[in-house]
């Protein structure tokens, strides 16, 4: 456990900030805070709030500048990496990097900006070629845009070297301090486990429920918002339209986020749901991405159940050996892919001989559509469609995935493309 600290690190502050660090006059006062905080829950804006003291001790000036930006050249660079579709790990940096000279250090962090990394060259003439090179260049096809700032530190501070950082001038730094993360702004997602990344493709994820293993999917640190940390595995969801709703659509909109255990409609208040996902983490994604998204003209609430779990009877539906489910396999692949919903939907599983208008036919009930596009992924027919809104293509998610067009079963996700 983190030492305390008159420093409050405060996370899951809403789509604008995901984190934040507070400093109490004194230890006392944050002690205090705390101890009121353990038997109430914090929330803002309505979003619920995780505080714990920082190993931060004090807060500096230069703390909060340290990732300056500016054009006055430096041989240490803020890289902001847009559009990641694709994990970006401390190898992958050092590969895009060295050829404009020699990287002695990389330390890598989630901030409320994305994913940043903090480049160390040994010479400042190389940092500037680097910035001049590969500034708006995208690392792999179509998406992690590099948006490069010349930093204002004037060292990397490296104390271990593991997938968030390393310090390639002293390979025998340790790879983790025991139970607690390395850099300030990974909450406490505790020791990571040691992945190569090899291109696009990551290896050796261990079993999904390990949140620290989850965040190398994305390259390294959790989502901005996601704390890791919730043990509470069932959500609440409300403002439902109970005429339009049925246990299979929001188990087809909530597996987004990981395996479905059970569902419940409260048959008293016919509005609400209860949603059983597979653990803590799974349902933390979900009330994150899901809260306040539209679905038959309601916007949705989502929020953590009181209860811990859905007791099994009549009125439950059983999903915990569904074939459905989509993080049986794959599961850091679909880690990678979790968003809000947006007005573009992928289809695969298709018939390999399927027409742009089977498709149309199939889903334009559901809102308008402005573009569609076939292609095929390693042989396979998938498909992008473009809807007016997020709440029709989101329908037409909950509504079709899984549905049969003429003899295959349909798979449908949100894309994060912006367009076609």
């Amino acid at each position: 456990m983190t030492e305390p600290s008159k420093v409050i690190h405060v996370r899951n502050v809403g789509h604008e900030i995901s984190e934040a660090l507070l400093q109490m006059q004194d230890v006392p006062s944050a002690v205090n805070a705390l101890q009121f905080y353990s038997n109430v829950q914090p929330s803002i804006r309505g979003r619920n709030v995780y505080v714990q003291f920082s190993s931060h001790q004090e807060l500096t000036t230069m703390e909060q500048n340290s990732q300056g930006r500016g054009d006055e050249p430096n041989r240490i660079l803020l890289v902001t990496i847009h559009h990641m579709l694709y994990p970006i790990t401390v190898e992958v940096l050092q590969q895009v990097f060295s050829p404009h000279g020699v990287v002695e250090k990389v330390v890598t962090f989630q901030k409320s900006a994305g994913f940043q990394a903090l480049i160390q060259y040994q010479l400042c003439q190389s940092a500037v070629l680097a910035r001049n090179s590969l500034q708006g260049r995208n690392i792999y096809d179509g998406c992690c845009q590099l948006d490069i700032q010349f930093s204002n530190l004037d060292e990397l501070q490296v104390n271990y070297n593991n997938e968030r950082s390393r310090d390639f001038t002293n390979p025998s730094l340790p790879s983790e301090q025991k139970g607690r993360s390395s850099q300030p702004g990974y909450g406490d997602a505790g020791s990571m486990y040691a992945l190569q990344a090899s291109g696009t493709r990551t290896v050796g994820f261990p079993q999904m429920g390990d949140a620290a293993a989850i965040a190398a999917a994305f390259g390294g640190g959790l989502p901005p918002g996601i704390s890791g940390s919730n043990d509470r595995c069932t959500v609440l969801v409300s403002n439902l339209n109970p005429d339009r709703i049925d246990e299979d659509k929001l188990f087809n909109l909530f597996s987004l986020y990981g395996n479905i255990v059970r569902i419940k409609l409260l048959r008293n208040k016919p509005d609400h749901a209860l949603v059983q996902m597979g653990d803590g983490f799974q349902a933390e994604l979900a009330v994150h991405f899901l809260k306040g998204a539209m679905l038959f003209g309601k916007r949705l609430e989502v929020n953590f159940s009181k209860h811990a779990h859905i007791t099994t009877g009549a009125d439950t539906h059983e999903y915990s050996n569904s074939n459905l489910n989509r993080f049986n396999r794959n599961a850091a692949k679909n880690y990678r892919y979790c968003c809000s919903p947006t007005k573009m939907i992928h289809l695969s599983t298709l018939p390999q001989d399927v027409t742009e208008e089977e498709i149309v036919s199939h889903l334009e009930e559901h809102g308008t559509i402005v573009n569609t596009k076939l292609f095929e992924m390693n042989g396979k027919k998938q498909a992008l469609v473009l809807f007016e809104n997020e709440e029709a293509a989101t329908e037409a998610l909950i509504s079709k995935h899984a549905s049969a067009l003429r003899d295959a079963m349909i798979r449908i996700s949100f894309s994060q493309l912006q367009n076609i």
